[in-house]
């Protein structure tokens, strides 16, 4: 079953990542404070970047690299991957 590695942006502008199997569904439970408490209190959140996994580990190991990245290169990968086509 595919997951997804997903970026959401806050509402305060900062950037949260994470995997999921319904990075809509996720994204909504983000918004309605089912999410994570950094989302909780930082919401409402856009789900800004979503990239296929083939599992849930190489879900976990993406989440990992990505949450590694500084600010400006998720904000890059952001730019040069966008969702649109999900």
């Amino acid at each position: 079953m595919p997951c997804y590695c997903y970026i959401v942006e806050c509402a305060d502008g900062t950037l949260y990542t994470g995997w999921t199997t319904d990075p809509q569904r996720r994204e909504k439970e983000h918004n309605a404070g089912r999410g994570a408490t950094y989302t909780r209190i930082r919401g409402p959140v856009k789900l800004v970047y979503i990239e296929e996994q083939p599992n849930r580990s190489a879900a976990l190991k993406r989440e990992h690299a990505i949450k590694k990245l500084t600010r400006a290169k998720k904000l890059t990968l952001i730019e040069t991957n966008p969702f649109s086509n999900f």
